[in-house]
C-alpha cells in the first residue's frame, strides 16, 4: 500500500508567495493479509477438475458390466473395487495430461475456459507431476491386486489418448474423434481381462460398440459448440462439414452401433433382457439420429437442430445397454 507525504520547500525571498509543495509517493510493502490465497478445498477441487470426473464415470460404466459378463454373475468384490479404483486413476491420469497439453485450446473455448489450468489455479508443471503420480499409482494397483494384462491395456489406452489423440489427431484431422475415440473403448477389455486374465470375442464386441457409439455422441456435442471449436482451431467434423452431411454420418455410425450391440447377444450368450434392451434402445437411438438428420436437411440453425437431445440420449443409451449386460448374466 502507499501513502502521500507532503514536504514544504525552503522559503523563497518573497515570503508572501507560498512555494508549491513537493509531493513524494512512499510505497510500503503490501500486508500479507491483502493477498487472497486459495484454501485447501479450492486446491483439491482444482486438481479433481483436471481428472474430468464425468468422463471417468462413463468409462467405469463400461468396465463393470464387462466384469459381470466375464464372471457370468457376481465377480469378486475385492477385484471389482481394485479394478475400478485402478481404472479410474488411470483415466484420471490421461485426462490430466490432456488438460495440460490442451491448455491453449481450453483458454479459447467457453466450455473449457474455467478449467484449473486456464484459470491459473494449477500450473502446467504441477499438472504434469500430478498426472504421472496418478499413472504410477494406477499401475501399481493393477499389478498388485488385479493382473499385468489389465495394467498393460490401461497404459496402452492412456498412451493412445495422450500421444495419438491429444497431441496429433485432435488438432489435425476432421476424423479425430473416430480414431482418437479408440482410447475410450478399452474399459470393457480391461474389465474382462481383470476377471479372466485373457481376451475373448465378447469384450472385443463391447469394444466395437463403444467405438461406433463415440462419433454420434461427440459430433452431437460438437454441433452445440461448433463456434468454440472453430475459434480454437480444432477441426471437429461439424466445423469443417455442412450439417446435413455430418448428420448422415451420425446416422451411419448409429446404425453400426445398434447392429454391433445385437451381435453381442449370440456371441456372449446373453438372455432376453439384454436382447430386449438392445432392440428397444437401438430403435430409439435410430429415431433420434433420423430426427437430427431431418432437422439438418431442413436448413435449421445449430440451436434449432437440438443436437444436445441426441447427445444426452446417447449417454443414457450406453449406460442402460451396459447395465443390461451386467444384470443379464445374474438372471439367466
Amino acid at each position: 500500500m502507499s501513502r502521500i507525504e507532503v514536504q514544504p520547500q525552503a522559503s523563497a525571498s518573497t515570503p508572501e508567495v507560498a512555494p508549491p509543495p513537493v509531493v513524494r509517493q512512499v510505497v510500503e510493502p503490501a500486508s500479507v493479509e491483502s493477498t487472497p490465497r486459495a484454501g485447501w478445498l479450492d486446491v483439491v477441487r482444482a486438481y479433481v477438475g483436471l481428472t474430468k470426473p464425468r468422463v471417468i464415470e462413463l468409462l467405469l460404466v463400461t468396465t463393470l458390466p464387462a466384469m459381470f459378463l466375464a464372471a457370468r454373475g457376481l465377480p469378486d468384490l475385492g477385484l471389482v473395487v481394485a479394478t475400478l479404483v485402478a481404472g479410474g486413476l488411470g483415466s484420471a491420469s490421461a485426462n490430466t495430461f490432456n488438460c495440460v497439453l490442451d491448455r491453449d485450446i481450453d483458454e479459447k473455448m467457453r466450455r473449457t475456459r474455467r478449467r484449473a489450468i486456464p484459470r491459473h489455479k494449477v500450473s502446467p508443471l504441477a499438472g504434469t507431476i500430478f498426472g504421472f503420480v496418478l499413472a504410477i499409482v494406477s499401475t501399481a494397483v493393477f499389478l498388485i491386486w488385479v493382473n499385468p494384462l489389465s495394467a498393460i491395456l490401461t497404459l496402452a489406452a492412456n498412451a493412445y489418448y495422450v500421444f495419438i489423440y491429444t497431441m496429433w489427431l485432435k488438432r489435425r484431422q476432421s476424423q479425430n474423434i473416430v480414431w482418437g475415440g479408440i482410447a475410450g473403448c478399452f474399459p470393457p477389455l480391461i474389465g474382462w481381462t481383470a476377471v479372466t486374465g485373457s481376451v475373448d470375442w465378447p469384450p472385443l464386441i463391447m469394444f466395437a460398440i463403444v467405438f461406433f457409439w463415440t462419433p454420434p455422441h461427440t459430433w452431437a456435442l460438437a454441433f452445440r459448440y461448433r463456434e468454440d471449436y472453430a475459434n480454437a482451431g480444432v477441426p471437429m467434423l461439424p466445423v469443417v462439414m455442412e450439417a446435413p452431411r455430418v448428420a448422415v454420418r451420425i446416422l451411419i455410425y448409429t446404425v453400426l452401433t445398434v447392429i454391433t450391440s445385437l451381435l453381442l447377444w449370440p456371441v456372449a450368450h446373453t438372455g432376453w433382457l439384454y436382447a430386449g434392451v438392445a432392440i428397444v434402445g437401438g430403435i430409439w437411438f435410430l429415431i433420434e439420429a433420423v430426427g437430427l438428420l431431418r432437422r439438418a436437411r431442413a436448413g435449421l440453425r445449430d440451436a434449432e437442430l437440438r443436437p444436445m437431445r441426441l447427445f444426452h440420449f446417447s449417454n443414457s443409451y450406453l449406460a442402460i445397454l451396459f447395465l443390461a449386460m451386467a444384470i443379464d448374466p445374474i438372471l439367466f
